[in-house]
């Protein structure tokens, strides 16, 4: 067996906690690692057929609506366990905020404040909702594996709000009623 993607990775780390559909794996995806690692339906699916093809996970018997149940097998456990020994490789930043930012000289400044003032929207707004949920699994004694990840996902976007907000004006532009100055902090402590 060649060495298993992230995605295929992502699908065996979720049958470890039991059988599960494509439907099941796709909101489980969307729900655990949706913020930082998007999966397709079609990439779900493609990567179960596949794994099934190779061993690394069995179809059960179709349930409602023909849905397969897929099952790790031992072949996939042992996958997976090589996939994780190689560990993440190397950390890459892929972020379209960044590349605008780079490349803001040129465009029209208004338009760069736009969009940086949207983003800025956007990542405090996702914050918010990254601390209702905190607080919520805090609350339910949630995976502590789980919790770390969110974490990341709120010092990320805490970040990223701080960032924006402290961009020389020439860049961000002024406020909403042309003050200068820092905007209103949203979730943030130092």
């Amino acid at each position: 067996m060649s060495e298993v993607n992230p995605t295929a990775a992502s699908l065996l780390g979720f049958l470890h906690d039991g059988p599960q559909t494509g439907w099941d794996l796709v909101a489980r995806a969307e729900a655990m690692i949706g913020p930082f690692w998007s999966l397709t339906r079609s990439q779900v699916y493609r990567e179960l057929a596949r794994m099934a093809e190779t061993g690394l996970v069995s179809a059960g018997t179709p349930g409602r609506r023909e849905a397969l149940p897929y099952e790790i097998t031992e072949a996939g456990r042992r996958a997976f366990s090589d996939w994780a020994a190689r560990g993440p490789g190397e950390a890459t930043v892929r972020l379209p905020l960044l590349l605008f930012v780079s490349l803001g000289r040129h465009m029209p400044r208004e338009q760069l404040a736009a969009m940086l003032a949207e983003q800025r929207r956007q990542q405090a707004e996702l914050l918010a909702g990254y601390l209702r949920v905190r607080a919520e699994l805090t609350e339910a004694a949630a995976d502590p594996y789980l919790l770390a990840t969110l974490d990341f996902g709120i010092a990320t976007a805490r970040g990223t709000v701080r960032w924006i907000d402290r961009l020389p004006e020439e860049i961000r532009g002024a406020p909403e009623g042309g003050r200068s100055g820092p905007r209103a902090p949203v979730g943030i402590r130092s």
